[in-house]
């Protein structure tokens, strides 16, 4: 499994649109990592302004269908397993679910928030859960604002609203990780 991630959109373009909003100028430069965090915390309009490309490859057929049932803020590109399009000689008919294939997707950061709510769940399926956690990993190798507030949906709402809960929101692992998130 291989995960590249680009990020298109920057800050300045959401710090822009959140001072409009307030009736006050341009800034001109990005905004200070608290002021980030404080808007990703928010989820105010602007976030969604700030959009990310992620290529995820070699990855199970059914880790991508996983993936592709987000649509908000999302636009998704999965490889074709159409005999006349591949070199593989195997009859699409005949491919089993684990097949490898690829995905490429735009989000908006408030997608990236929203699918991991879900995809980080211990509930998720553990090979979805391990591509959600590199693609978290890589977004953090270029905004780390975004990705500590790219949280499973325990942390996210400080309970587990699951009606088979995995128990996680009782360990002091949970507590941590509900700190870590809340910090700005």
């Amino acid at each position: 499994m291989k995960v590249k991630v680009k990020k298109i959109t920057g800050w300045e373009r959401v710090v822009n649109a959140a001072r409009f909003t307030a009736h006050k100028e341009e800034l001109g430069h990005e905004p200070s990592d608290q002021w980030k965090k404080k808007i990703a915390l928010s989820e105010h309009s602007p976030f969604r302004l700030l959009e990310f490309d992620i290529q995820l490859t070699d990855v199970p057929y059914y880790v991508v269908m996983h993936l592709v049932r987000h649509f908000m803020g999302v636009e998704k590109f999965v490889t074709t397993q159409r005999e006349d399009r591949t070199t593989s000689g195997t009859p699409r008919s005949e491919l089993k679910q684990d097949a490898l294939v690829g995905v490429q997707f735009s989000a908006n950061a408030q997608a990236l928030v929203n699918i991991s709510r879900k995809r980080l769940c211990h509930k998720a399926h553990p090979e979805t859960r391990l591509a959600w956690y590199k693609i978290r990993e890589a977004i953090e190798e270029i905004d780390p604002v975004v990705a500590s507030v790219m949280r499973r949906e325990c942390c996210y709402r400080g309970r587990c609203p699951e009606a088979q809960c995995c128990g996680y929101d009782k360990t002091e692992a949970f507590q941590n990780e509900l700190k870590e998130y809340w910090k700005v």
